[in-house]
């Protein structure tokens, strides 16, 4: 991580979430809101379907960039608002593109942009992640 240029893209992955993913989310985070395993509780609170976890996703977002830092403790501060659920259909599931890209760099950290994505929608925006520099 020595050579950085502002737009340089790091990291890029989709992953590929499901109900099962959603269940065994909620068993590891606790969050048991059913919103996020069950169609007829979503749709009575007026949700286009089943959503993925919102930390989820944004570990999932973050994670992208695990391989690319080498040391996941060169984190020093990550933020997101959540745009858009993520919408996990019982059948197809849902993909969540991330692109990551470097947006600012000094001499001791830099700061990684995230795009996450689901159906064409941004799902994360001002996603960045602080570094530390190796």
């Amino acid at each position: 991580m020595t050579e950085l240029t502002v737009g340089d893209v790091v990291a890029e992955r989709t992953v590929h979430l499901t109900r099962e993913s959603l269940v065994r989310y909620a068993g590891a985070s606790g969050d048991f809101n059913p919103i996020h395993y069950r169609d007829d509780v979503a749709a009575r609170v007026g949700l286009d379907g089943v959503l993925a976890h919102g930390m989820l996703t944004m570990g999932l977002a973050v994670s992208t960039i695990g391989e690319w830092l080498g040391d996941a403790g060169r984190i020093l501060e990550y933020g997101v608002n959540f745009s858009k659920p993520v919408v996990v259909d019982p059948d197809a599931g849902a993909d969540v593109q991330v692109t990551a890209k470097i947006g600012q760099v000094d001499d001791e950290t830099a700061r990684i942009d995230l795009t996450v994505t689901a159906a064409g929608a941004t799902v994360l925006g001002k996603a960045q992640v602080r570094v530390r520099r190796a």
